[in-house]
């Protein structure tokens, strides 16, 4: 195994989509979702110790989940989790990251991904991320990896390319989460993918960019180099981060690069973002509706029914809806509502508290 190659899982966010399956003191992330004995944190971290050193995956999460991550990773030491003492988005998370494995070793190619995403093709993914490595070694290329749409999908962000006989190509635009037309144009037109938010490139590559395009980060990171691995490290970090703005890497420094390049994926993705992405890959029953609880259904399709008790569920005249029960909360939505979810916690937390969350 390349002892140069360092894996960073982001593993901070707080699953508000998934809500109340998801809650702040365990967020996706940590569950097993899927249902395979597993927490999703778990499965990009098998994932990626196939290919990279053991040692060399770090996970950036907030400080609140550090004792979480150990009990579900116990192989990894406290050095490889980088703890958030506050929500930055994930330029600061990245930067953090970067300096942290430079003061370690300043050859070194870093692969970033967020832990809450499901990969079906684990070895066509390997291979992708191999040859995105590959080509990141020596040059200053920022990579990213985009997978082959097969729908106009307006819930994804999407990356327009310049075609050629290369694996890795040239970047022409961005753009955040179109609307339907414009999702169909981009899937008929051939040369554009969805981002999948992984992110490829040497150190040297994505410290130069944060000195270019983020110089204010940069030199926070950078006059904090000395307490990496050290004792000083949490007390630095904790000043630190009350010094960054929240902002992503994509409009801090992807969007305003001229070395941007994209490797094509096509081995199975889904970002789980949504009640909805879940139900996607989900088996069903012959009218499109999971069953993850005891039902009787009259006339009912494309629902998504879901129950942690014995209780039955009957329904009748539903399509396209979430019913689930979570013992303290029992939602009922159209399923496809993802942009709903955070008016809906932002009024249980002030209508009955944080208790619910």
């Amino acid at each position: 195994m390349n002892k140069d190659i360092y894996a960073v899982i982001m593993a901070g966010g707080t699953g508000t989509r998934f809500w109340p399956f998801s809650r702040e003191k365990k967020p996706k992330q940590f569950l097993d979702v899927l249902g395979i004995g597993k927490s999703l944190l778990q499965l990009t971290y098998d994932r990626f110790a196939e290919i990279v050193p053991e040692e060399n995956i770090l996970i950036v999460s907030n400080e609140i989940y550090e004792e979480i991550i150990m009990e579900q990773l116990p192989n990894i030491n406290s050095h490889q989790v980088l703890s958030e003492p506050i929500k930055r988005n994930t330029a600061p998370c990245i930067a953090y990251a970067a300096y942290k494995i430079r003061k370690k070793n300043p050859n070194a190619v870093m692969v970033i991904s967020p832990s809450d995403h499901t990969i079906f093709g684990d070895r066509k993914f390997q291979q992708v991320i191999n040859d995105a490595v590959s080509a990141a070694k020596g040059n200053h290329n920022l990579m990213t990896v985009g997978i082959k749409p097969n729908r106009p999908e307006t819930g994804y962000g999407y990356i327009q390319f310049l075609d050629s006989s290369e694996t890795v190509k040239k970047v022409k635009t961005f753009t955040e989460k179109p609307e339907l037309k414009i999702a169909q144009k981009f899937l008929e037109s051939g040369d554009f993918v969805w981002n999948a938010g992984i992110f490829i490139w040497s150190i040297n590559a994505i410290v130069k960019a944060f000195e270019k395009n983020m110089p204010d980060l940069a030199n926070i990171f950078e006059e904090g180099s000395g307490h990496f691995f050290e004792e000083g490290e949490r007390d630095f970090i904790q000043s630190a981060y009350t010094q960054c703005k929240s902002i992503s890497i994509d409009f801090g420094v992807m969007e305003k690069s001229d070395d941007v390049y994209v490797v094509l994926g096509d081995f199975g993705w889904s970002d789980l973002g949504s009640w909805d992405s879940l139900h996607e890959i989900k088996d069903k029953d012959e009218d499109n509706n999971v069953l993850e609880a005891e039902t009787i259904l009259y006339n009912s399709k494309n629902n998504y029914f879901r129950a942690n008790s014995d209780k039955l569920i009957i329904a009748q005249d539903l399509d396209g809806f979430l019913v689930a029960d979570f013992d303290d909360v029992l939602v009922i939505c159209k399923k496809d509502a993802e942009s709903k979810f955070r008016e809906f916690v932002a009024d249980v937390k002030e209508k009955k508290g944080e208790g619910l969350l």
